[in-house]
């Protein structure tokens, strides 16, 4: 049996091809897609050819936010059935090394991620008509939200997972620095969680517009009001409680230091090549500043979340296009001004 997919090939080349599928193991399930999300590192995988050092050698079916139909099960499958509607957890951690056994599987020493160029040989993803999953990637999403919303899951939880990271957002004050696709989404695990007050800072209108959206109750463009953040937080040694960091851009964390009460907490989402932290307001102020990696468990609480839409992630999704059109999607999906989460649809 074979299958349409997107495979890349190098920077800027990806073609449709014709791969193999596997067969259905007894703790396996067969899942047709119906959509998969863009994702940044997709994004930077086709234009740049890699992430970094991590670079695409060989051909990779690109794609890690998908969602589908399950179309069969193998013989020991208990958690799903034919015809439930699932979101797939892109993450398949081995379940022996010294993290997964301390329950910290997203540091996992063999971890294989749908469409990650990160191992050789490469593992590939979920922009394909069929694939093979492990039961335990099956997350059901009922009838209810559409798949395209259901393939938001993944994104999703990583801000839940960030969410963890900061502790109790009860009541608190939360600036959040970059309103893209995570960060918009993770504006909306923070609302879910309790925070009293959000104010959401990017340089383009289409992200605020999404952030507004998803419950930032202040949004900032600093293109038009550079000065605003400065001006109206930082009096007092500060004045939000927690601080999630979406840019990556170093300059940008620096900016958090001035605006963050004293032991708030900063937690850096977005991966840079380096930062100047100003280490003497970190030790004055006595600021928590911690990072947060993917998720693990975070990503069933995610898909329950879309499910019963308690996070709405519908004012995310700004574009649908079918598979055979996914090098324009990637040209769409660079232009933040107006996108936000383009998605491509299967079969």
């Amino acid at each position: 049996m074979e299958t349409r997919a997107c495979v890349l090939h190098a920077q800027e080349d990806v073609r449709i091809e014709s791969v193999a599928v596997d067969e259905v193991g007894p703790r396996q399930v067969l899942v047709r897609i119906g959509a998969g999300g863009l994702c940044g590192s997709d994004i930077h995988y086709y234009w740049e050819g890699g992430i970094g050092t991590i670079r695409v050698t060989e051909p990779i079916v690109m794609g890690h936010e998908v969602a589908g139909t399950v179309e069969a099960v193998g013989k020991d499958v208990t958690r799903v059935k034919p015809g439930d509607r699932v979101a797939l957890n892109p993450s398949r951690p081995c379940g022996k090394c010294k993290f997964c056994l301390s329950g910290e599987q997203q540091h996992c020493l063999e971890m294989q991620f749908f469409g990650s160029a990160m191992r050789k040989p490469h593992t590939h993803g979920g922009f394909r008509d069929v694939l093979v999953a492990e039961e335990f990637q099956c997350e059901p999403v009922g009838d209810t939200v559409s798949l395209g919303e259901a393939a938001c899951t993944e994104p999703l939880a990583v801000g839940v997972h960030a969410v963890n990271q900061a502790g109790s957002l009860m009541g608190k004050r939360v600036l959040v620095t970059g309103a893209g696709p995570i960060g918009a989404l993770l504006i909306g695990a923070v609302s879910h969680a309790g925070a009293l007050e959000i104010v959401a800072v990017d340089l383009s209108e289409a992200p605020l517009k999404a952030a507004k959206a998803m419950g930032a109750t202040t949004v900032i463009n600093a293109s038009q009001e550079p000065d605003r953040l400065m001006a109206d937080y930082s009096a007092d040694k500060g004045y939000f409680d927690v601080v999630f960091e979406c840019t990556g851009v170093g300059a940008v964390l620096r900016q958090a230091f001035p605006v963050i009460r004293p032991r708030g907490t900063i937690v850096q989402v977005g991966v840079s090549g380096g930062a100047d932290i100003p280490v003497n307001a970190l030790v004055g102020k006595e600021v928590r500043l911690v990072g947060s990696h993917r998720f693990h468990h975070e990503y069933a609480v995610a898909a329950r979340l879309i499910r019963e839409r308690l996070v709405d992630v519908r004012p995310l999704i700004s574009a649908t296009m079918p598979m055979e059109r996914i090098a324009e999607a990637f040209t769409i999906a660079r232009d933040r001004t107006s996108q936000m989460k383009v998605q491509l649809s299967f079969g």
